[in-house]
């Protein structure tokens, strides 16, 4: 998730969508170098009308878009998308949409479905905030993914991190009673803003116990960002919360 910065202040960055929600001033993202290789552009288009799901298209039924009931995972800024993709082959009883603002990742995403055959995979070019405000069904998605946002370093830039109140309240309006939010981050004030934010939330219980970060679970790939980090001597936290039956 590196390719963009995760915002969620108010900002005048513009996604190009003129939808029922363009007055919305809160972004999960400020676009970085959006523009697609002609490459690129090829396999966007060839895949889309495979893989693609539209904002424009409004509330969409899991059961419709998949032909099938089964566990939905959402995941928010797959960068290139090769983990995402691995974890859609490794798990084919379950079903995977991904949202993501960089349009070259989104081309490579639907390349490496393709090349796999994967069935169970769709993919929005979207904001993530505007998608769950008016795509995504409520209480619906059994775990919502968010691995290595942009930490923003600086503290006077720490209220532009995507993990805050009101993002966590909108991540568990998508999740089912008992549906899991992961988060992972290779940048420990982040992981420490992260808990900091989620246990105080009444939506939500730790799923390693109060204030335990979680061992790094084995059906989340290793991206080629966190080897490269693990060789530099880079730690990762992983937090996952669950959603309580509290909940309605």
């Amino acid at each position: 998730m590196k390719e963009q910065q995760t915002d969620i202040s108010n900002t005048d960055a513009a996604q190009g969508h003129q939808d029922p929600i363009k007055k919305r001033t809160i972004r999960s993202f400020v676009v970085r170098g959006g523009r697609m290789t002609e490459g690129q552009q090829k396999n966007y288009d060839a895949n889309w009308e495979i893989y693609g799901l539209n904002l424009e298209d409004g509330r969409i039924d899991y059961h419709q878009v998949f032909g099938r009931e089964s566990e939905v995972v959402l995941e928010v800024g797959f960068g290139m998308g090769a983990s995402l993709a691995e974890m859609a082959k490794n798990a084919p009883e379950k079903d995977f949409i991904g949202i993501e603002v960089h349009p070259p990742g989104v081309a490579k995403l639907m390349m490496l479905a393709q090349e796999a055959g994967l069935t169970n995979l769709r993919v929005y070019c979207d904001d993530a905030i505007e998608v769950m405000a008016s795509c995504l069904p409520e209480r619906a998605a059994s775990s919502f993914q968010l691995f290595f946002p942009d930490p923003w370093h600086k503290k006077k830039h720490n209220k532009r991190r995507i993990v805050q109140p009101l993002f966590a309240q909108q991540v568990a309006n998508v999740l089912k009673p008992g549906g899991q939010f992961h988060m992972a981050t290779d940048w420990q004030p982040y992981a420490e803003h992260m808990m900091e934010v989620m246990e105080v939330q009444a939506e939500y219980e730790n799923a390693a116990g109060k204030g335990e970060y979680y061992p790094r679970p084995e059906w989340r790939p290793l991206t080629k960002f966190e080897q490269r980090g693990e060789k530099l001597g880079h730690g990762v936290w992983d937090l996952i919360y669950r959603v309580t039956d509290r909940v309605k």
